[in-house]
């Protein structure tokens, strides 16, 4: 995972480290903001290989974001449905267990004293799927749910899951 590259428009070869660093400048920047982490995953079945993009949002309510993804290729068609949203899960924990407890400490520690101007943090999986009746992925709602909840993240699904199906999944196609 320390081989993790992340990109952006403005950055193509970013570390995890780098990424950390604007997220901690953007938030310093205004420190009494509202904060939202969002990480999230989307995937699109290519004809030789499946695509999986895995975003990093942070949020400031209301007064804009900084984002980056990181591009991962497996080298077939992963057409099971399950197997897709499972693996896409699965990046999005692996991304979400790089903000380990001292860097989630770090970043609380920007808003912390702001809190009674209103700041907030909070840390966000989004998963591309819909409990919606039409939804072929509301099936594996309560699996992907429990998943994202043991990390200690809130999940968010369709429509709120807004880094895996607007953010993300632009870079998938």
């Amino acid at each position: 995972m320390d081989s993790w590259t992340f990109q952006n428009l403005s950055h193509r070869q970013m570390d995890f480290e780098e990424v950390f660093h604007h997220i901690v400048s953007f938030m310093k920047q205004e420190p009494q903001g509202e904060y939202r982490l969002m990480l999230g995953t989307d995937s699109q079945v290519h004809p030789d290989h499946t695509l999986f993009i895995t975003g990093i949002v942070i949020q400031r309510v209301g007064k804009g974001a900084w984002a980056c993804f990181h591009k991962e290729i497996v080298g077939r068609q992963m057409n099971t449905l399950h197997e897709r949203i499972s693996y896409e899960t699965s990046l999005t924990e692996q991304v979400a267990s790089l903000f380990t407890e001292v860097k989630k400490y770090e970043l609380v520690d920007i808003v912390l004293p702001h809190i009674y101007k209103g700041a907030t943090f909070t840390m966000e999986g989004h998963i591309d799927i819909g409990s919606g009746e039409r939804n072929r992925t509301r099936l594996y709602v309560n699996e992907m749910v429990a998943r994202i909840e043991s990390l200690g993240m809130e999940p968010k699904i369709k429509p709120d899951s807004i880094v895996a199906s607007s953010y993300a999944n632009r870079y998938t196609k």
